[in-house]
């Protein structure tokens, strides 16, 4: 059990990825007990910090030669420390770039994959808007809940008629635009934040509906999973309704997300 002593890792306490796996850090031995400390409740009080970057990439602190790790290289060498043949992937260079790809585009679109209590409550541990990584983590989420509906059709039929990935892509891209509008509207300040956190909600929809999919062999009636369909819309609602709230919307934007649902309803059937 290897411990990286006299280092500090500074993590977001709103974000429950960072809360987690630092937490992890911590219980299994790779940092002490001192070695990880909140974001939000040390800034200004440790010397060396880009306090502005160590919102976009997690800093670790080295105590000892008062130097500053951020983001993916921060991970590597807390885990590193444990599995030092970690370090022989780390030198070479396509892996690095793409370690360091990844933990970006989590990191800049933490808030909307989770977002906190308040939007950009003072001194939190916001990350800067890379509209980059915004726009792919839309695109992303936007093709993973078009495909996971389209399949989920069949499980519908006949009450519902089957579709097509195409279709459901189209559909999906047609509330980006129809709710897109409106924020734009009403705040547009929030536009892409929005589209983020409704795309999240879309992506959550879409997981819950997998493990229908495993039921397949031994439920054929398509009345079980228009049931479970509707009780997972209506956790979404409430999700989206939640994020709605966080983001400092009217409300009206729940109610163009579900006038937008009955409109396509009303197409498709």
């Amino acid at each position: 059990m290897k411990t990286l002593e006299d280092h500090t890792i500074l993590y977001d306490n709103e974000c429950p990825l960072c809360v987690t796996y630092t937490r992890a850090f911590v219980s299994t031995g790779m940092l002490d007990e001192a070695g990880r400390k909140s974001y939000n409740e040390s800034v200004g009080k440790i010397d060396g910090v880009d306090w502005d970057r160590a919102r976009n990439e997690i800093a670790l602190v080295n105590h000892r030669d008062h130097t500053v790790a951020y983001g993916a290289d921060a991970i590597v060498a807390v885990l590193a420390n444990r599995f030092p043949a970690l370090r022989l992937f780390t030198r070479v260079r396509l892996l690095r770039w793409l370690m360091s790809k990844l933990y970006s585009f989590i990191s800049y679109n933490r808030k909307v994959v989770a977002p906190g209590k308040v939007f950009e409550g003072a001194a939190s541990c916001t990350p800067s808007m890379h509209y980059g990584y915004r726009w792919a983590y839309i695109l992303l989420t936007w093709f993973i809940a078009s495909l996971v509906l389209a399949n989920y059709t069949r499980l519908l039929v006949p009450l519902v008629p089957a579709s097509t990935f195409g279709r459901e892509f189209l559909v999906c891209g047609g509330q980006l635009v129809f709710q897109g509008f409106a924020v734009w509207m009403l705040h547009r300040q929030r536009f892409v934040h929005y589209l983020g956190n409704m795309m999240t909600v879309s992506l959550l929809g879409a997981l819950l509906l997998l493990p229908a999919f495993f039921l397949h062999g031994m439920i054929t009636s398509p009345v079980p999973y228009t049931i479970y369909f509707i009780t997972v819309v209506a956790i979404m609602f409430l999700e989206h309704y939640r994020r709605v709230k966080i983001l400092e919307l009217p409300w009206v934007v729940c109610f163009t997300w579900v006038l937008y649902r009955f409109i396509v309803l009303g197409i498709i059937l």
